[in-house]
């Protein structure tokens, strides 16, 4: 407890903000013609603004919290090089490649804080609609407006009850899967919405919608931030058979998979 006591003396939340804020400002540096995109040995997508992203953040993180490990994306490890310690960064620099080199305003960038395989504290940043969203688990979430020298408008976030019919469901413009797409065609009325990105997260803690599902893999660094501001604004996220999504600890062999999920903005 004495650890948590620590996390929010340091003001944490505005220390991750800052580093999101200048993550997001050196992915819309890059020029256009200097992305330099190619694809990684599992077919995703990276490029320069992924890069220069990740650099901000592991150095801002590093003066911010140092000795606290990161997870990230682009360098992802193995568990044994995390450590034993109870915290851990989640980060993934630019989640939304696809999004990006579309033009579409989906991708954000991720930061979240794990201890004990639960997450903490998270910020979401959307750099093409220059927003943050921010939340500390237990003590409310919020929306920022993005320029980080500027004098920020916030508004507290809150999800709202999902209705018996009609509900607003969230599903990945680039992943959908057939068993995602079964489970949202049994809801009453579904209204879908498709959408790149952590964003989705996002979405549900403002209450512009209701239920995330997300039935097939995919990797602890796309999710854990949305999932610490969903909590952060009253919402949940569980594995489908309702058991508490931990991280950190690499399902599936150390690839840090996380085998699927359902996100609501009321508890499960």
């Amino acid at each position: 407890m004495a650890q948590q006591s620590t996390i929010a003396d340091m003001g944490l939340l505005d220390g991750l903000t800052r580093i999101a804020s200048q993550a997001a400002a050196a992915i819309l540096a890059v020029p256009w013609g200097d992305l330099n995109r190619r694809d990684k040995p599992d077919a995703s997508p990276v490029t320069a603004a992924d890069e220069a992203s990740e650099a901000v953040i592991l150095d801002g993180l590093a003066r911010l919290m140092p000795g606290i490990p990161v997870l990230s994306e682009e360098q992802a490890v193995s568990p044994p090089e995390l450590g034993s310690g109870r915290l851990l960064f989640i980060v993934d620099p630019l989640d939304g490649t696809r999004e990006f080199l579309a033009g579409l305003d989906e991708y954000v960038v991720n930061i979240a804080l794990v201890e004990n395989g639960a997450p903490v504290a998270g910020v979401v940043a959307a750099p093409a609609r220059g927003l943050i969203w921010r939340g500390r688990v237990g003590h409310g979430a919020e929306r920022l407006t993005l320029p980080q020298d500027a004098a920020r408008e916030r508004q507290a976030i809150r999800t709202r009850a999902r209705p018996r019919s009609g509900a607003r469901v969230l599903v990945s413009r680039s992943h959908l899967d057939p068993a995602t797409d079964a489970y949202v065609d049994r809801l009453t009325n579904p209204e879908k919405i498709v959408c790149g990105s952590a964003l989705k997260f996002c979405l549900l803690a403002e209450g512009s919608a209701d239920l995330y599902p997300r039935l097939a893999p995919t990797s602890e660094w796309d999710i854990a931030a949305g999932h610490a501001v969903l909590l952060a604004a009253g919402g949940d996220v569980r594995k489908p058979d309702g058991e508490a999504l931990r991280y950190g600890r690499g399902y599936g062999e150390g690839n840090f998979l996380v085998p699927g999920f359902i996100a609501a903005g009321e508890i499960l």
